[in-house]
């Protein structure tokens, strides 16, 4: 079995170290490359569960958002995925508008309770005055358009 690291290939060693109490055998690391002696593999690990495993490791580091992993039979290939970047940017600046606005309604919320109780009165009691009187600010004249 052999793995392909590409752009991982500086955490190779690290890697080999993870698999091999999972996978049952000591996996070499050289270049860009860990190659796993099929022979001496557990019989029930298959290429799937390598992948899992790296998927681990990867969680580990904090990269799971940046590689995918590839197999094709008994090569296994981790691609960086240069878009990954980019998604968490758009991620963290809707998390700043939603803060933003979350932030401004709470600002709103806070204002009007603190408004005088005099003034909320006096408006609740104007609105019931022009209610009674069969007027409503949509039929008021002041709102007509000519």
């Amino acid at each position: 079995m052999k793995i392909v690291l590409g752009e991982f290939k500086d955490e190779g060693v690290d890697l080999a170290t993870f698999l091999e109490p999972r996978i049952g055998t000591k996996a070499n690391s050289s270049g860009g490359e860990i190659d796993i002696d099929d022979d001496s593999v557990r019989k029930q690990v298959k290429p799937r569960h390598v992948k899992t495993y790296i998927k681990r490791f990867l969680h580990k580091k904090g990269e799971r958002d940046h590689y995918k992993i590839l197999v094709e039979g008994n090569e296994l290939t981790l691609v960086y995925l240069e878009e990954a970047g980019e998604k968490e940017k758009e991620k963290e600046e809707k998390k700043r508008e939603e803060v933003k606005v979350q932030r401004e309604e709470d600002t709103e919320d806070v204002s009007e309770t603190l408004k005088p109780e005099g003034k909320q009165e006096g408006d609740e009691a104007e609105a019931a005055g022009d209610e009674e009187k069969g007027e409503s600010s949509e039929d008021s004249p002041s709102n007509e358009e000519t």
